[in-house]
């Protein structure tokens, strides 16, 4: 008769061992997903005030969920090649598919109620990578951190009594985020443009490009358009796709076009406040052109299936220490499950 490999004993401690290991997982998924402290913040809490400010809409983006699909190219002319090994950069071109939005939840918003547009683009490079980066037309975010941003929607929800923000909420909030003054300052001065083509976007957080021999270089990121900016008119006003429209307009007349300038920062500038501007005195190179050609209805087009993920990066560029990327992917990835359920619930529906 064969001696056991192991004793009784031993065999439940092996078991116990190797059940460990899934359990650790399950509970780092549970305290990831908030279950075991329903006091932490969670990608389900930002996603649900979101929706609580712009409604329930099923199938539709919990921001920014009013929007259009572009498509076109991207075409480098080398000069970030030095600061990034991503092939994007590399001389030549790569196909993009983008999208225009301007911010609130509401798919049904008009255009001209919006505070805020955004661009998103994701690029294919050739080796199958992509680079997705979403974007927005502001010059930095109103406030330093995550908490800030889920306060800042929970103290600017409408109060049911008035159907306006509470001032004692939002003056409250104001006291613990003084930082926001500089972004109502922008807001209160800042003049809307006619169209998304003559708007400047910007990552607002930075990002680590990582060169031939790996040494980071911590940037951001804008597009700088070619079209010239004209204010928003009395006659778009009553337009409520005066965006969407203008934008067909002028791709009837041939393709758009904005330069991807990159900010290079110096060694006293942090990457961890996308509150705060960097000086305008930066080193900025000009990496080469986006060609938007096309526009498409996002329902049917190729952008409504894409998370803009804002961490799918290829090799060459990483992200940085600013804790709002990773509470942006987390949501991002909340609202695109819901999302795509809903629409697949929908779709059943009809058949």
């Amino acid at each position: 008769m064969r001696k056991p490999l192991f004793t009784t004993r031993q065999l439940i401690a092996r078991l116990a061992l190797i059940a460990a290991a899934p359990v650790a997982l399950i509970m780092l998924f549970l305290w990831g997903g908030g279950w075991l402290d329903p006091q932490r913040l969670t990608a389900g809490k930002l996603v649900s005030v979101l929706q609580q400010a712009g409604g329930e809409h099923p199938g539709y983006r919990r921001n920014h969920a009013k929007g259009v699909c572009v498509t076109g190219r991207f075409i480098s002319n080398g000069n970030a090649s030095e600061l990034s090994r991503a092939s994007v950069f590399a001389l030549g071109e790569t196909p993009v598919t983008g999208r225009f939005a301007i911010a609130g939840g509401n798919p049904m918003a008009p255009d001209y109620a919006a505070p805020v547009r955004s661009l998103a683009l994701e690029f294919k490079q050739a080796d199958g990578a992509q680079w997705r980066t979403g974007m927005n037309a502001m010059p930095f975010f109103p406030v330093a951190s995550v908490e800030g941003f889920y306060e800042l929607q929970v103290a600017t929800l409408p109060d049911p009594a008035t159907g306006k923000p509470n001032p004692k909420k939002l003056e409250s909030f104001v006291r613990k985020h003084p930082e926001i003054n500089q972004f109502f300052a922008w807001a209160k001065q800042n003049v809307p443009s006619s169209s998304w083509a003559s708007d400047r976007y910007n990552s607002l957080n930075a990002f680590r490009f990582v060169d031939d021999a790996d040494n980071d270089h911590l940037v951001r990121w804008s597009m700088v358009p070619h079209a010239e900016f004209q204010p928003i008119s009395e006659q778009q006003k009553n337009d409520v796709d005066f965006l969407q429209n203008d934008l067909e307009q002028r791709l009837s007349q041939g393709p758009l076009k904005w330069d991807l300038v990159v900010t290079v920062a110096s060694a006293q500038d942090s990457g961890r406040d996308a509150s705060k501007a960097w000086p305008a005195n930066r080193q900025t190179i000009n990496a080469g052109t986006l060609v938007l050609t096309e526009a498409i209805e996002q329902k049917h087009g190729p952008c409504n299936d894409i998370n803009y993920d804002p961490l799918i990066l290829p090799d060459g560029i990483a992200s940085s220490d600013d804790p709002l990327l990773s509470a942006r992917s987390a949501a991002y990835a909340k609202s695109y499950n819901l999302r795509t359920r809903e629409q697949s619930r929908q779709a059943g529906a009809r058949l």
